[in-house]
């Protein structure tokens, strides 16, 4: 078991390096966004939702903008998504609205990841490349590597930060895929790596859609988009008078539909994707077994279970292959050191259901595999249902507005 430090961020990086450093990859950054459900509470309240319809694209400078900077809480249970949307619920029509859109962004992303698993790193309707050097591949990093300022500040502001405004994903990642033709996986595996608030469900997602495996039409990025979402950093480009993306790219055409998995028209197994309705109970439990997914005050399991340890497990193997950056090691430490102020808490590193054997845990449940191919070991004596904006349903997922309309209908 590990002695976690004060949330001070010097000591918890000084006690990341020292506990987790040769399971990171990449040098070491400050990314000056705190872990922790401190934070995050601190973080929704400043957060402001009046102009965020005009402002959420906005990259440059970084006072135009108006994304919200949640997202790194939400991944991690810190904020859960029924949180944030009743927090704006009071604010002007339009921006709460398209708040709102980009939470069921969010749940739609989640819905097909729980659903459909490893698949998501598949095409899910149109064909595109999908060739996978891995992570020290020919192309890792060569298409952001130019003087390009669009392209420069995301970049730098990805490896030294962990966070990125959409607009400027949306920008790498077309960059990469759509102008560059490397694989997209290839790309996606560089943004989960980094990003604090990377997980499979969204981030694929993006990707996917970014490159046309959802909608068949890919997204072309060109300095018209900086223009109007950073005005000004193109005049201080190096290569203000020679843009090598002044034009879109070559237009592609369609890209043919490929064999669709049934799982994503149809949910068969509605129970394992949505896990339960109400806590399944098999016995007491001793400790309550906490996640990367669900770290906050609020995880029904620990609010279920006041007196009880929480466990938290640092999974040695996933961490090996996954070769996070630091920086996103800190703020799960972070998370942890701000927690084992209110409650207590065991930290471990190693195998997770070795770890665990033999203890009867509570736990809450976790829409990814991973989490399920665990807990099938560990066989919690409690789980308690997942917090979902919208709760899974056995309709079509191909695409964002088939499953919005399926999911009004049945809330």
């Amino acid at each position: 078991m590990r002695q976690l430090p004060t949330p001070s961020p010097a000591e918890a990086a000084d006690w990341t390096h020292r506990e987790l450093g040769d399971l990171a990859f990449g040098d070491w950054h400050d990314p000056g966004m705190r872990g922790g459900q401190t934070s995050a509470d601190a973080a929704l309240a400043a957060f402001s939702v009046v102009g965020y319809a005009a402002r959420r694209n906005e990259v440059w400078p970084a006072a135009r903008r108006g994304s919200s900077g949640l997202s790194p809480y939400i991944r991690h249970g810190l904020l859960s998504l029924p949180a944030v949307w009743q927090a704006v619920a009071g604010g002007p029509a339009r921006d709460v609205e398209k708040f709102h859109d980009e939470l069921l962004w969010q749940e739609y992303a989640r819905h097909l990841y729980a659903r459909l698993g490893g698949a998501t790193r598949r095409s899910l309707r149109f064909s595109v490349p999908e060739h996978d050097d891995g992570p020290a591949g020919p192309g890792a990093g060569r298409p952001w590597s130019g003087e390009e300022a669009c392209l420069r500040e995301a970049r730098e502001e990805l490896s030294t930060r962990g966070w990125l405004t959409n607009q400027q994903r949306m920008w790498l990642a077309s960059h990469w895929s759509v102008r560059s033709g490397l694989g997209w996986r290839e790309g996606e595996d560089l943004f989960f790596r980094q990003l604090l608030d990377g997980s499979r469900a969204a981030n694929r997602l993006g990707w996917q859609w970014t490159i046309g495996a959802l909608t068949g039409k890919q997204y072309g990025f060109s300095r018209w988009q900086v223009e109007k979402r950073a005005p000004g950093l193109c005049a201080a480009c190096p290569l203000e008078r020679r843009c090598p993306i002044q034009q879109w790219p070559p237009e592609e055409p369609l890209p043919p539909r490929v064999s669709v998995d049934p799982r994503i028209r149809r949910d068969d197994d509605l129970a394992t994707t949505a896990g339960p309705v109400q806590p399944e109970q098999r016995g007491r439990p001793e400790a309550v077994w906490l996640t990367a997914e669900s770290l906050g005050d609020e995880d029904p399991a620990m609010l279920a279970n006041p007196d009880l340890p929480a466990v938290f497990v640092f999974d040695e193997v996933l961490l090996t292959r996954l070769r996070l950056a630091p920086m996103r090691l800190l703020f799960l430490a972070e998370c942890l050191a701000d927690l084992a102020q209110r409650r207590t808490l065991e930290v471990w590193r190693g195998d997770p259901v070795a770890v665990l054997a033999d203890r009867a845990v509570a736990t809450t449940f976790t829409p990814v595999p991973g989490w399920r191919s665990r807990a099938l070991r560990v066989g919690p004596v409690e789980i308690h249902p997942w917090r979902w904006l919208r709760r899974p349903h056995p309709g079509p997922l191909t695409s964002f507005t088939a499953w919005s309309r399926s999911a009004a209908s049945r809330a």
